[in-house]
């Protein structure tokens, strides 16, 4: 295979095949079969794949309890340019190797932030430059751009909602720079995530003051970025704390209602992570219908939490149980709007080998793939459909349809209920449908 870069970081490993379910190969996918048709389209087309730039490239396996254990050759020059052209080889080396068709980064993922704003952009107008020429070389594709305005010193009160003008603003210069970047490199989506827009203590904030400057700060870089031709979507990634103590974007029903709030949701979507529904309290399936209901699921990051941790771990998503789920509300839907599957997940601090990162991702497409077979088999060939289809037959006819259609009264409504008398109990029938799905996987 010809390299992308001069440099051959994996050494070893070639491009990873498709040998099925009975293979012993561990570099091989088992079930993830990208130009399998699943429902009308290829299994690529479903899931997008795509690799974090961030954590896959840049992770270097710390923790809060230690520093880290991973020795990237790409980190070892003193030279910031040189060692992001060297981590630019070794990415699109990897991506190209795995088969995985897009990529996802922060704008300080892609080279080392300058102590100048000026001297920062240059570094990033190079980059840009010389990662367009790598994605033209080897077919890969920008799923979506973002900018990392959560990890400087600056941002401990925040970007857009910080309480210091100056802030906002240099927030503000940060990610017109990222949006130059995702729009120069055919990014299709730009993603926003507040990492600590939202607060330590209500005694020190104002909220509605706050709300306000992200509102307009989101509606102003959409204006920027629609100006410059962009046609993408937007999306917001929910998360309800970590680093702060509360996030506004604390999950889909309240980036939902935000979004309505501020005039933004014809153009936004959400980009869901399945660790986040975990923090917030909620099953990733629950996030999905939620997003999926208002017509705003738009992307997803893939990882899992550790039920015994309560911090978000990320790591590589394993549980069939959890993404089959996840699929038969993808394949309801009717797909994602305009996003992909993003392997927001790292490796293990003690994974430190070069071919862990390949088992990592070659892990998680499987475990995706599988899920999106049971769950089209499940919808296919089981009773699901027509079950929940009956749950809800009282509104198709008659009166429960006059309903629907508002055609009916408050008053009218009482005047049913005067007159139907006693109301059998119909059971919810939750042990069937979970013993359907075991019966599946």
């Amino acid at each position: 295979m010809p390299l992308i870069g001069n440099t051959e970081f994996f050494k070893g490993i070639g491009r990873i095949p498709y040998e099925g379910k009975d293979s012993d190969n561990p570099l091989a996918f088992k079930f993830y079969e990208a130009d399998r048709p699943v429902d009308g389209k290829p299994m690529r087309e479903h899931f997008k794949f795509a690799v974090a730039y961030w954590h896959s490239f840049c992770g270097t396996g710390a923790d809060p309890f230690g520093t880290g254990t991973l020795q990237h050759p790409w980190d070892a020059p003193s030279d910031p340019m040189e060692a992001a052209r060297q981590k630019a080889d070794a990415a699109f080396e990897f991506i190209t190797k795995l088969g995985f068709d897009y990529f996802c980064f922060h704008d300080f993922d892609l080279v080392r932030e300058a102590p100048s704003l000026k001297e920062s952009e240059g570094r990033l107008g190079y980059m840009v430059s010389y990662i367009k020429d790598k994605m033209a070389a080897s077919g890969v594709k920008l799923l979506w751009g973002t900018a990392n305005c959560f990890s400087h010193p600056r941002y401990m009160n925040g970007a857009a909602t910080n309480p210091d003008f100056r802030v906002l603003a240099r927030a503000a210069a940060q990610v017109k720079g990222a949006l130059d970047a995702t729009i120069a490199l055919g990014g299709e989506n730009y993603v926003f995530w507040g990492g600590r827009e939202g607060y330590m203590s209500l005694l020190n904030t104002n909220v509605k003051r706050e709300l306000d400057h992200l509102g307009r700060f989101l509606s102003l870089a959409r204006d920027y970025a629609r100006a410059q031709g962009f046609k993408g979507t937007f999306f917001i990634e929910p998360k309800p704390m970590e680093p702060m103590k509360h996030q506004y974007d604390y999950d889909a029903a309240a980036v939902i209602g935000f979004l309505h709030q501020y005039g933004l949701e014809d153009d936004f979507k959400l980009n869901l992570e399945v660790n986040h529904a975990t923090l917030a309290g909620h099953s990733m399936q629950h996030e999905m219908e939620i997003a999926a209901a208002h017509g705003m699921l738009g992307s997803i990051d893939a990882n899992r939490g550790d039920y015994q941790n309560g911090w978000d771990t990320d790591q590589f998503p394993n549980n069939l149980n959890e993404v089959t789920l996840m699929m038969l509300t993808l394949l309801e839907a009717g797909g994602l709007k305009g996003g992909g599957i993003n392997f927001d997940a790292k490796l293990r601090r003690n994974s430190t080998d070069a071919e862990d990162l390949f088992l990592a991702h070659i892990g998680g497409a499987d475990t995706f793939a599988r899920a999106l077979l049971i769950a089209d088999r499940i919808l296919k060939e089981s009773t699901y459909r027509e079950f929940r289809r009956k749950r809800y037959a009282s509104f198709d006819t008659g009166k429960g349809k006059e309903f629907e259609t508002g055609r009916l009264t408050f008053t009218e409504l009482h005047d049913i209920a005067r007159q139907q008398g006693s109301i059998p109990l119909t059971s919810g029938k939750q042990e069937f449908l979970e013993n359907l799905i075991n019966r599946h996987l």
